[in-house]
């Protein structure tokens, strides 16, 4: 089978590796800190109860250890876990840290007009931070 990332989810974000047959991309939005799994599964399988029992594992135990990543790492009060697809139908599931003082509190992140890219510095090092977490 071959894997092409949906070039909107391409765009908007970067890689920072792969984990248990998924991708795992930062969101280029240093607001919040927003992490998307991507499995790497067949065009079509769009939502979680779609997959086999197998890949279901893998991706829950990917879900597990990327917001354990941002728990850590980003120190939220709250993390939002989402597997929504409705503007982009690839499989992919959003990690994003919440806390009280981020400018969308208490609404969504999803419709939130404010952008903040990330400085190049502070994409390695979330992306070495994101290697020794998985290292370990």
């Amino acid at each position: 089978m071959s894997f092409t990332l949906h070039p909107r989810l391409a765009a908007g974000t970067f890689e920072l590796g792969e984990l248990l047959g998924c991708r795992v991309l930062l969101k280029n939005n240093a607001i919040f800190p927003w992490l998307i799994i991507v499995p790497e599964v067949e065009e079509g399988i769009e939502d979680l109860h779609q997959l086999d029992p197998n890949t279901y594992g893998d991706v829950a135990i990917a879900i597990r250890l990327v917001s354990q990543f941002v728990a850590e790492h980003f120190h939220p009060e709250k993390l939002n876990v989402a597997c929504i697809g409705n503007q982009v139908r690839q499989m992919h599931i959003h990690i994003v840290g919440r806390s009280t003082g981020d400018p969308a509190w208490p609404g969504v992140v999803w419709s939130f007009e404010g952008k903040k890219e990330y400085r190049p510095s502070e994409i390695e090092s979330i992306r070495t931070a994101w290697e020794m977490y998985v290292d370990r």
